[in-house]
């Protein structure tokens, strides 16, 4: 009787569940496709966790998934539901480099973790994920040069450190060690090379005017923040994005 339950629970585990038997991963990953463009993320997400079952190893799929992932992070509203999203996301996105280490959006889906996850991380965490998202960003440029999403990526990491405080890089270098220099002038190259390769993002403009904000130059901080806020939504992201545009022209150009 027990070895009959054993190969009835074996047989029962290897047949694919009710609702996975003739779909296919092309059919999941549109179906994943539509619910993101309904603004369904859980739902979007779902679909891909099914296709993972049908294709664990495929690595453009692991990038999907972090994604979604990703997006639930973004929506979580306490930082415990936003680290534990935001880590999950991360070992997707890691994942896809070890199934394809020639795969550009598998670097870039680490790099847009890894940054997700800053303002949820200690001095020395953050320092450490810096220096992950530049060796990711630069290993993806590598893979494709023309990536304009590469570009914004680098664009945004030489904005941020460029921020930091004179007092908070002291105390970092004092306790960690050098970390990564950084200007905004790069910033400044990294994004206008973003938005010479596709001008139909609207975050490369919001991101451009908020490193001129950075650097005191409200005139063209403006100019472009405007820019991106005229054009329409077509990311998951655009509506925080151009939030932070409205807030940095409160602060800088009112």
């Amino acid at each position: 009787m027990k070895h009959y339950l054993l190969t009835f629970s074996f047989i029962i585990l290897t047949i694919p569940p009710p609702w996975l038997q003739g779909q296919s991963l092309s059919a999941l990953m549109q179906e994943s496709a539509i619910f993101e463009k309904q603004q369904k993320t859980q739902q979007a997400l779902d679909a891909l966790l099914l296709a993972e079952k049908i294709a664990p190893t495929n690595a453009q799929l692991m990038v999907s998934i972090a994604k979604q992932t990703s997006y639930l992070m973004t929506e979580a509203t306490n930082d415990a539901d936003k680290l534990r999203l935001g880590n999950l996301a991360l070992s997707y996105s890691e994942k896809a480099v070890k199934l394809d280490p020639n795969l550009c959006d598998a670097y870039l889906s680490v790099a847009v973790c890894q940054g997700k996850l800053l303002p949820l991380m200690g001095v020395k965490e953050s320092i450490l994920a810096s220096r992950a998202i530049k060796s990711a960003v630069d290993r993806a440029l590598v893979i494709d040069p023309m990536n304009d999403l590469a570009w914004h990526i680098l664009g945004r990491w030489h904005q941020l450190l460029a921020d930091v405080s004179g007092f908070k890089k002291t105390i970092a270098q004092l306790v960690y060690g050098n970390i990564p220099s950084a200007s905004n002038e790069e910033s400044v190259k990294y994004l206008e090379k973003a938005i010479a390769l596709n001008p139909e993002r609207l975050m490369h403009y919001i991101e451009l005017g908020r490193t001129y904000a950075q650097m005191g130059q409200s005139a063209e901080a403006s100019k472009y923040i405007k820019k991106g806020l005229a054009m329409p939504d077509r990311e998951k992201e655009d509506p925080d994005t151009k939030k932070r545009g409205r807030d940095t022209l409160d602060e800088c150009c009112s």
